[in-house]
Formats: C-alpha cells, sequence, structure tokens
C-alpha cells in the first residue's frame, strides 16, 4: 500500500499540468469574463506553461516538447472538426477552422505528462526497436485522417504495434524498488485514463461529439482504443529525443532509451531488485 500510495504521488506530480488545464475549463464555466471561454482558457493554458518552466517545473526542452504536441494536435483537429466528428460550443476570437487555438493544450497535457513521467519514475525503455516502431506509430497518426475516406486499419495496426514492440519494456522507480511493464501494455494504462479525462472534458463542455449535443452522454468506450493508438505517437516523439541524449546533449550514458541491437551491451539494464534512483529522478 505505501509503494501504491508513493506511485500515486507521483503520477498526480506528472499530470500538474493537466490538472491546471482542467482546473481553467472548470473556472471558464462558473467565473463571469468579459471575455468568450475559449480566449481565457488559451491565455490560462499560456500562464500555466510560462509559470511551470519560470519555476522550473517543466524544462525548456520539456517546453519545446509540449509545444511540438500542440501544434500535432491542432493539425488532427482542423481536420476532424472539419469532417464534423466532433465540434467547439466555444471559439472565441483565437479560432482557425471552427477549432480553438486552447484545444492543443489538450494535446499538450498528454506531452507534458510523458515528458514529467520519464524524469520523476526514472523511465527506462529498452529493446526499442525505433524505426519499426516510429513508422507504426506514422501509419496510426496517417489512419486518423484516411480512415474517413478509406478504410479504419486501426486493428491491424494495433497487432503490428503489439509485433514491433514484442519485448520492449518499460522500467520505472518507485521509491527504491524497480518495477517494468510490456511498453504495449502502457499504451492501454495511459489511453484509459485520457478516455476518462475525455469523459470529464466532455462533460465540462470543452468539445462535444454529435451524440453529446443535446444531452451529455458517457464517450463511446471504443474511443478507449483510438486514445491507446494516439498515445503511441506522445510516447514516439518523446522517445525520439530521448534516444539521441549523448548526442544532442547530455551524455552517452544518460540514454534512457536502449534500442534492441544494443540491449545485450548495457550492464544489468532491467533490474527489479531494490535499488536507489539516479540523482534527479
Amino acid at each position: 500500500m505505501r509503494q501504491l500510495l508513493r506511485f500515486a504521488w507521483i503520477e498526480a506530480q506528472c499530470c500538474l499540468f493537466a490538472v491546471l488545464f482542467f482546473l481553467g475549463l472548470a473556472l471558464v464555466r462558473v467565473v463571469p469574463l468579459p471575455v468568450n471561454p475559449a480566449d481565457a482558457l488559451l491565455v490560462w493554458s499560456l500562464g500555466v506553461t510560462l509559470v511551470l518552466w519560470l519555476v522550473r517545473w517543466e524544462t525548456g526542452r520539456e517546453v519545446a516538447v509540449i509545444f511540438g504536441f500542440h501544434l500535432v494536435g491542432l493539425v488532427l483537429e482542423l481536420f476532424k472538426v472539419a469532417q464534423g466528428s466532433w465540434s467547439y460550443p466555444d471559439t472565441g476570437l483565437a479560432t482557425v477552422g471552427g477549432v480553438p487555438l486552447y484545444s492543443g493544450f489538450m494535446y499538450a497535457a498528454v506531452g507534458s505528462y510523458v515528458c514529467q513521467a520519464w524524469r520523476r519514475f526514472d523511465l527506462r525503455i529498452t529493446t526499442y526497436r525505433a524505426r519499426s516502431t516510429a513508422a507504426v506509430a506514422a501509419l496510426i497518426y496517417l489512419n486518423f485522417f484516411t480512415h474517413h475516406v478509406t478504410w479504419d486499419v486501426r486493428l491491424p495496426l494495433a497487432l503490428l504495434l503489439l509485433a514491433v514492440t514484442w519485448r520492449t519494456g518499460v522500467h520505472f522507480t518507485v521509491g527504491r524498488r524497480r518495477y517494468a511493464m510490456p511498453l504495449a501494455l502502457s499504451f492501454v494504462l495511459i489511453g484509459f485514463f485520457l478516455w476518462l479525462a475525455e469523459n470529464a472534458a466532455t462533460l465540462l463542455r470543452a468539445w462535444e461529439y454529435p451524440s453529446q449535443e443535446s444531452v451529455w452522454t458517457l464517450v463511446h468506450a471504443a474511443k478507449l482504443g483510438s486514445w491507446s493508438l494516439l498515445v503511441v505517437v506522445s510516447i514516439v516523439l518523446v522517445a525520439g529525443v530521448k534516444a539521441r541524449e549523448g548526442q544532442l546533449y547530455g551524455r552517452p550514458g544518460d540514454r534512457t532509451v536502449l534500442r534492441a541491437y544494443e540491449a545485450p551491451e548495457v550492464k544489468d539494464p532491467l533490474p527489479l531488485a531494490d535499488r536507489v534512483p539516479a540523482a534527479g529522478s
């Protein structure tokens, strides 16, 4: 139970950006404002990003990743809203193609979580097939666009993802103990909690699906699979940066992504016994 509470506390810290975003979403719904709620939420999100960087909760590199996620999410939003997959009840002035600019921060919150978890849990990914996993992630992202005009191949892509991440592990520290799980399982777990967050966001009218326009209903469970696949894109983007540690920045020994062909060269990369976390984790 002590370990579970430690794990929950670290998770809560990793989710700070997302929690503050939801706080802002709730505030713009209950506090009378002189501006459109969508514009107010954009200002709030920008302010949260700035404050977290100034207090060094987020590093400059992590802020850059967050804005990268913002752009990736905004492109997807523009297409999906144009297709009528969902809509925004409030748009405001800071809007492009019916999509308020604050929407990108919902994806940025996912990026912030991944970056924070990598640091606070002392994450390591081992036996990682960088190119094949990135290729599948690109196909997954592309399928979110193409399934409107051709076949939806998310199930075959999910099976392909299981194949390329076979024996790929995520290793993390809680207290003084080291744990591990399959990378594919982490996609499903994160996707589940994102689905819960999506239900809360639609309840607060951040956006709405066609079935929710007259009265709020629970988001369809099929979206859980969509979020699990979208998480793949998030983790691959961060892993791409982490795999370059020692080349773009830091030292070679700082790498936290170990490719499949490099794994045998690492001394004891998968310890499950007690160990002291690395400094700064």
